[in-house]
């Protein structure tokens, strides 16, 4: 049995799909989460640094994709529901004020925080919900967000490599969770019908989160050149930077970025292709936060001596961006251009000759892999009719 105030939170399909105010406000707070990740990686420029922010960064982006989902079944004008994004934000920016010594000092903090607003939220559905059919699905959420509760305690009470392997097995019970869709001894698993289906909302909570990525990099490269001072290197360093940010950006954006919605809605199974273009974008957002590690290196020491590592993160978050995006790609048009995988093979060519120039060096050479790839898009298209979605069945 449905009641009327269980029903009344839920969006109606005549309602606008187009992203909220409140949903803008909420994405403020990972402007700072993604600036303090990438000072996770640039704190420790190693294997163990790298895995550090990949685990912190699929926790972050767990918390965004489980968050940005509720409006997209409940009115985001319900104060309930209001109260659930807020309480999120703030549950967020703690987590983001952790971050640089979540694996030294703050460890319970970040993931206090973490299991406080994951099962915080996923309660609060659940208690507002009472006698609607849709309650299963919370429960479902609550039991699963739960049992990852306990690796993310135990393991901000262990140090070392013991925090290490117990988050990591945290992590992977989260999506694991989303990849069996909460199956649940008794329960089920949730049906296609209570996944994010609404097209054109999640392919712009897609393009949303990206931009506030790319945000991300223009920001730390600002602040860089401001504390590095404008000599002449560095501020040539800073251009170069922000030319490859415009590039990040045209790329994602040309027709596969416009489409997204379009593929979703014409997919035979829209809640599968969104949550594929959720880890797409993990991907690419993976690629800019690396970037922005590398822009930050390039400024602050554009004609210093190139390390192993610097290299690294200047030629490998470009590179995990192009790999994101083919695979966005392939969602959208269940095909790869070619310009993708020719760039990915270039940066790999240049990266032991890139080891013997100074780091602006380095930089050029990735905006001159990336004006290519975008360069290629455009002549493609001209002279074509625009290519239709065409997402795999």
């Amino acid at each position: 049995m449905t009641t009327s105030r269980a029903g009344k939170l839920l969006r109606k399909p005549e309602d606008p799909q187009r992203a909220t105010f409140l949903e803008l406000f909420f994405d403020l707070a990972f402007v700072y989460v993604l600036t303090q990740l990438s000072q996770v990686l640039s704190r420790d420029l190693t294997w163990r640094g790298a895995f550090h922010m990949l685990v912190l960064l699929l926790a972050v982006w767990w918390v965004w994709c489980s968050t940005a989902t509720v409006p997209d079944r409940f009115d985001p004008q319900r104060p309930t529901i209001q109260l659930l994004v807020i309480a999120t934000l703030v549950g967020s920016l703690v987590m983001a004020v952790a971050l640089p010594e979540v694996f030294g000092g703050q460890g319970l903090v970040f993931a206090g925080a973490y299991v406080a607003v994951q099962v915080g939220r996923s309660l609060g559905l659940l208690i507002a919900l009472r006698g609607h059919e849709l309650q299963r699905g919370a429960v479902r959420v609550v039991i699963w967000f739960c049992v990852s509760a306990v690796p993310w305690i135990a393991g901000a009470l262990a140090h070392g490599t013991a925090r290490e392997a117990l988050w990591t097995l945290a992590v992977a019970i989260d999506y694991l969770a989303g990849k069996l869709r909460y199956l649940t001894p008794g329960l089920g698993r949730s049906p296609p019908s209570e996944l994010p289906s609404a097209a054109e909302h999640l392919a712009e909570r897609h393009r949303q989160f990206f931009i506030i990525a790319l945000g991300e990099l223009i920001l730390v490269s600002a602040s860089t050149l401001g504390v590095s001072g404008f000599a002449t290197d560095r501020t040539a360093a800073f251009v170069v930077s922000i030319a490859t940010t415009v590039l990040l950006w045209r790329i994602y954006i040309f027709r596969a970025g416009e489409l997204s919605a379009a593929a979703i809605a014409g997919s035979p199974d829209p809640a599968r292709l969104g949550l594929s273009a959720f880890y797409a974008h993990l991907v690419m957002v993976a690629g800019v936060v690396v970037t922005a590690v590398g822009a930050e290196l390039v400024i602050a020491h554009p004609s210093g001596h190139a390390q192993t590592a610097w290299i690294a993160v200047i030629l490998g978050g470009p590179a995990l961006f192009l790999a994101g995006r083919a695979r966005f790609e392939y969602a959208v048009f269940s095909r790869v251009s070619r310009d993708r995988p020719i760039g990915l093979l270039a940066l790999a060519a240049l990266a032991p000759v890139m080891l013997l120039v100074p780091p602006l060096v380095a930089a050029l050479a990735v905006t001159a892999v990336l004006a290519g790839v975008a360069i290629s898009d455009a002549a493609r298209a001209t002279g074509h009719p625009p290519e239709p979605p065409s997402p795999p069945g």
